[in-house]
């Protein structure tokens, strides 16, 4: 008969080596993502970080812009990084950052015309051409499989961060 303190050892510990084989993954990916990523939009100014603000901008529900606060809750990034990076975004004449006419006190993040003319035109071609590279041997189904699993792995670290970090602002 089994020792059922040791199985539950096993398990334990197998889980662990698990999850840490799986975040130094998770690290390495998010790493090359910035590294090759970067390189495959860089001819037009742009490195990952301005990639995902020039997409969130793109999205119908922000064609009237973003407050800061909601593009930083979107992309999950601190306020104080985003201001840096979206202040160098202005002063390269992808995006504009005005006052939100319905609460004065917050400040609205929009994409110009000139945003959308290198997002559309000659960032996305690049992007989509990234995608099929990095995921030329994954099936529909591995990539649906995929996004469900990371999916789950970032509500749980939204719990996490939602139970026990206190709000950036404070």
């Amino acid at each position: 008969m089994e020792n059922p303190s040791v199985s539950t050892e096993i398990t334990q510990e197998t889980k662990i080596q698990l999850a840490n084989r799986l975040f130094f993954r998770l690290y390495q990916c998010a790493n090359m993502l910035h590294k090759t990523g970067s390189r495959a939009v860089q001819e037009e100014g742009l490195t990952t970080q301005q990639w995902a603000v020039l997409g969130a901008l793109s999205r119908p529900k922000a064609q009237n812009g973003m407050s800061i606060g909601d593009l930083a809750e979107y992309l999950m990034v601190s306020r104080q990084n985003l201001a840096g990076l979206v202040g160098r975004m202005e002063r390269d004449g992808h995006v504009t950052i005005a006052q939100d006419e319905r609460d004065r006190r917050s400040r609205l993040v929009m994409m110009t015309e000139t945003g959308r003319h290198v997002w559309q035109t000659l960032a996305l071609p690049k992007i989509h051409t990234y995608y099929d590279h990095v995921l030329a041997d994954f099936s529909v189904n591995d990539t649906v499989h995929a996004l469900h699993y990371l999916l789950k792995i970032l509500e749980n670290m939204k719990k996490l961060d939602e139970g026990n970090n206190p709000s950036e602002d404070e």
